[in-house]
């Protein structure tokens, strides 16, 4: 049974049942008043539509690279260390050298300072940039096709555009499918059940459970 996607999750939050895993099925049908033979009505998909949006991952804008390396100086230690660098420059550059070589000594303090601020701003920029990339990514792997039970058509399951889903559809999952969203399993047709969890934990290793399995979370 579908429950809210995670990126509409923060502005409806009055539909998510919590932690659904230790609620009986029944419970879950009645708290999105749906019954798993029946389904939604097209009037509530459409409501909740209007209502919800649709299920997938929001278009975002990367951030500019300007504004990101201005990111990285936005932090007190980051400020202070800048401070401490300039006064040591100022301070050098003012003060009396006999010989040559004291004078790049004087330098040479704040200019590590320098060195070190502009790497840090440089890996910190990488790392936005990385996670940036990887949210880009995960966008590919969203299915486009899900399978639901609704009361247009009884007794059937209907093919649909995944991004279409609503908060209370019933699901239908099979070998080799994506998980279109974020459900909570009501029935299995299997004594076992294999899961690919590698795009959400980086491991290609499948985890596997009996019918003790009650809920998992999908990349949507």
């Amino acid at each position: 049974m579908h429950r809210p996607s995670m990126a509409h999750r923060s502005s409806v939050s009055m539909i998510v049942i919590d932690y659904p895993w230790t609620k009986t099925k029944e419970d879950v049908a009645a708290f999105y008043n749906v019954e798993e033979s029946k389904g939604l009505s097209e009037e509530r998909v459409k409501r909740d539509l209007e209502r919800y949006g649709y299920n997938e991952l929001p278009a975002e804008e990367g951030k500019p690279l300007w504004k990101l390396i201005l990111e990285q100086f936005d932090d007190l230690l980051v400020k202070i260390l800048l401070a401490a660098a300039t006064i040591s420059f100022v301070l050098a550059l003012f003060e009396e050298h006999k010989e040559e070589d004291s004078l790049v000594a004087a330098f040479v303090e704040p200019l590590v300072i320098l060195l070190i601020l502009i790497a840090n701003a440089t890996v910190g920029v990488w790392q936005e940039r990385n996670a940036e990339s990887a949210i880009e990514a995960l966008k590919e792997y969203e299915p486009e096709i899900a399978k639901v039970v609704r009361q247009n058509r009884p007794g059937q399951i209907q093919r649909i555009k995944a991004r279409e889903l609503v908060p209370g559809d019933v699901v239908e999952v099979a070998v080799g499918d994506k998980v279109p969203a974020d459900i909570r399993i009501t029935t299995i047709y299997s004594t076992t059940i294999r899961i690919d969890q590698s795009l959400l934990t980086d491991f290609s290793v499948q985890s596997s459970s009996n019918n003790n399995t009650s809920t998992f979370t999908s990349s949507n």
